[in-house]
C-alpha cells in the first residue's frame, strides 16, 4: 500500500476515528491523506515487539463537537489486572467471520490481563514490557483480524486515555488467550521526539489519580506497523 492510497477519516470521538459504518459517509467526518509514516525503530516482525508507528496527516484536523482528541498514557501509568478497557474497530466479529453489511463500527469491553499471567497463557517469552494484554479468560470477547492498529482506551473519571494499540493474538476470543496490544505508555519519549509542535497530552493513568484531561495533536495518529506488514494471525 502506498502513501497516496492511504486515507484517514476523523469522525466523532477519539476511538471512532473513521466513519460509523464503512458503507456510508457522515456529515461530521473529515478525511486526510497520509503525508508520512514514522516507524518505530527496533520493530521485530517475529515477536511483534515495538509494534507501533505514527502517521502524519497531510494537514491538521480541527476539533469539533464530533471530533475530539484522546489523551495518551504517560510513562509510569499502571493498568492493574482487571482494569476495564474498550477496543473499537471494523475487523472480523469472529475467526473467519467478516463484519456484516453495513460494516458498523464495533466496540468490546475487556479487562486487562497482567503481563506475567498473559505471558504464561500465550507462551513463555511472548509478552514483553512493551505490550499490554486484555481479554476474558473464558474467551468470547476480543479484537480480531482487521482491528490491527485500532485503539484500546480506559476511562479515568471523565478522561479517556489510550493505553494500547491492537497488535496480535492467537485466534480471536479463544479461552485463556487474551489479545495483545502495544503499550502506549512505553513510547512517550519516542512520540515526543517525533513531534516538533503542538505536542500530545500525556496522562499518568492510575485508578486513584485525578489527572486533568490532556490534548492530542491529530497531525499524528498512532497506528501499528502491523497495519502494513503481516501479522502472525
Amino acid at each position: 500500500m502506498s502513501l497516496k492510497d492511504m486515507e484517514v477519516y476523523e469522525y466523532k470521538r477519539f476511538h471512532q476515528s473513521k466513519r460509523q459504518t464503512q458503507q456510508s459517509s457522515n456529515p461530521n467526518e473529515v478525511s486526510r491523506s497520509v503525508d508520512r509514516i514514522v516507524l518505530r525503530p527496533n520493530y521485530d516482525n517475529k515477536t511483534n515487539d515495538n509494534d507501533i508507528a505514527m502517521l502524519r496527516l497531510s494537514s491538521p484536523v480541527q476539533f469539533t463537537n464530533f471530533i475530539r482528541p484522546v489523551c495518551l498514557a504517560a510513562s509510569g501509568s499502571v493498568f492493574n489486572n482487571g482494569t476495564d478497557s474498550w477496543v473499537t474497530g471494523w475487523g472480523s466479529i469472529g475467526e473467519g467471520v467478516a463484519l456484516p453489511f453495513p460494516e458498523t463500527l464495533q466496540e468490546v469491553e475487556v479487562p486487562v490481563v497482567g503481563n506475567r499471567q498473559c505471558n504464561c497463557l500465550n507462551g513463555a517469552g511472548t509478552i514483553t514490557e512493551n505490550m499490554i494484554c486484555a481479554g476474558l479468560l473464558a474467551g468470547g470477547k476480543d479484537s480480531c483480524q482487521g482491528d490491527s492498529g485500532g485503539p484500546m482506551v480506559n476511562k479515568q473519571q471523565t478522561v479517556w486515555v489510550q493505553s494500547g494499540v491492537v497488535s496480535f493474538g492467537f485466534g480471536c476470543a479463544r479461552p485463556e488467550l487474551p489479545g495483545v496490544y502495544s503499550r502506549v505508555s512505553r513510547y512517550q519519549s519516542w512520540i515526543g521526539s517525533q513531534i516538533q509542535s503542538d505536542p500530545p497530552g500525556f496522562v499518568t493513568f492510575s485508578i486513584a489519580d485525578n489527572a486533568p484531561p490532556g490534548s492530542l495533536s491529530l497531525s499524528f495518529l498512532l497506528f501499528m506497523i502491523s497495519a502494513f506488514v503481516s501479522l502472525c494471525w
